[in-house]
């Protein structure tokens, strides 16, 4: 669906992004994460068609996206992290001008614009998008994205600045499009929905990129795993002590049962028994910290 070859993007003398090798597969959800300047957005706008590189090549569906044809870039949709409204405009009126842009039938566009709306529970069709909510606001603008029903979406910051539940419903909106066959490119700072949701994550500092992988394997090569007895004695033990329990924590497998054969040995009562895998915020500050 999308492959990188050698792209570095400079400003004057700044390099934003610096030799980026990367390929994105049909169907899946690809999250990339960095630093504010990473060179995050200026490699997704690089991927929309937006911005040429100044070496290298970006292909989109086998294409190169700078020579390209109009079809191609016809089957990409693109949510900027700062998305403004015409605010003056239902979020019908909004989505309808934007259709006569793509030159859907008037009939089509009508349609799909109900089915958006409908899906992404925006149902006050009479208010103006400038009394809507940032919520609102933003599904408003990624039905804009979805409107011509690409193959392809470039997401910077979906879920920008929006409360909890509406996080939530955009992430679950997100994998209903994968179900649907659509590829999606996003960036976010929330990494736990780039854990849940992401089938791969890509990192990138200084506009270099440092891993592509799923979070099995970034886990594997990066993380850690650790295991966890918590048990009840009534006597003084040199653990860690809480809430009146004690704990037991090793990332050893050996270790952690060589301890529940103590526990037992000692009639001492087990509280709990677990196992935690590092998260990804976890793998990416220490990324981002080891120079």
């Amino acid at each position: 669906m999308i492959t990188i070859e050698n792209v570095t993007k400079r400003y004057d003398n700044t390099t934003v992004v610096h030799e980026l090798n990367l390929q994105i597969h049909a169907g899946e959800i690809v999250g990339i994460i960095g630093h504010n300047g990473a060179g995050k957005s200026t490699t997704m706008k690089m991927i929309a068609g937006l911005i040429e590189p100044s070496e290298g090549i970006v292909r989109v569906m086998g294409e190169d996206i700078q020579k390209g044809s109009a079809k191609i870039k016809q089957k990409i949709g693109y949510l900027p992290e700062e998305s403004p409204l015409y605010e003056a405009m239902t979020a019908q009126q909004y989505l309808l001008f934007f259709s006569e842009l793509y030159q859907m039938p008037r009939q089509k566009a009508l349609t799909r614009i109900d089915e958006l709306l409908n899906s992404l529970d925006l149902h006050e069709t009479k208010k103006l998008t400038g009394e809507f909510s940032k919520g609102m606001k933003r599904k408003t603008a990624i039905a804009r994205a979805l409107l011509h029903d690409p193959d392809l979406l470039i997401l910077d910051e979906p879920n920008s600045g929006l409360d909890p539940l509406t996080s939530f419903f955009i992430i679950n909106y997100l994998k209903t499009l994968r179900h649907e066959g659509k590829t999606i490119l996003l960036s976010a700072h929330n990494l736990f929905h780039v854990e849940t949701i992401c089938d791969r994550v890509a990192i990138i500092k200084n506009g270099k990129l440092l891993i592509l992988d799923t979070m099995d394997a970034i886990r594997a090569r990066l993380g850690k795993r650790e295991y966890q007895v918590i048990f009840h004695a009534d006597q003084k033990l040199d653990y860690e002590q809480v809430n009146g329990n004690y704990i037991f924590r090793t990332a050893e497998v050996d270790a952690i049962a060589g301890m529940l054969e103590t526990v037992s040995a000692n009639k001492w009562t087990l509280m709990d028994l677990s196992m935690r895998e590092s998260a990804l915020e976890e793998i990416y500050v220490k990324l981002m910290t080891n120079e």
